[in-house]
């Protein structure tokens, strides 16, 4: 029985959550789009990207350059699961790169 791919199958002893917002150097297309919706694979933990009062799973590229988000303005990415530190802080590595 597995539950790691079941976001809602979460358990406080086992599971955190991280945050952190990153200040876009270039606008979110698709070359950055893809970057990340690669990286978001990766990962485990139920990951989200949050921009202008929207938020998407970053691991579909259409949904991420969907947010429209532009140079010089602020997304959020947020994880909860197991590896959720590692998954934030690689895609704002992604973000805080783009070019």
């Amino acid at each position: 029985m597995s539950t790691s791919s079941d976001p809602t199958a979460t358990s406080a002893t086992t599971a955190s959550m991280h945050e952190t917002a990153v200040v876009l150097p270039a606008n979110l297309h698709a070359r950055p789009a893809g970057q990340l919706a690669r990286a978001a694979a990766g990962f485990t933990s139920a990951i989200q990207l949050e921009y202008a009062d929207r938020t998407v799973n970053p691991t579909g590229v259409l949904a991420v350059m969907g947010l429209g988000a532009t140079a010089g303005s602020t997304v959020t990415v947020r994880a909860e699961g197991h590896d959720a530190a590692e998954a934030v802080t690689a895609l704002a590595e992604v973000l805080a790169t783009a070019e």
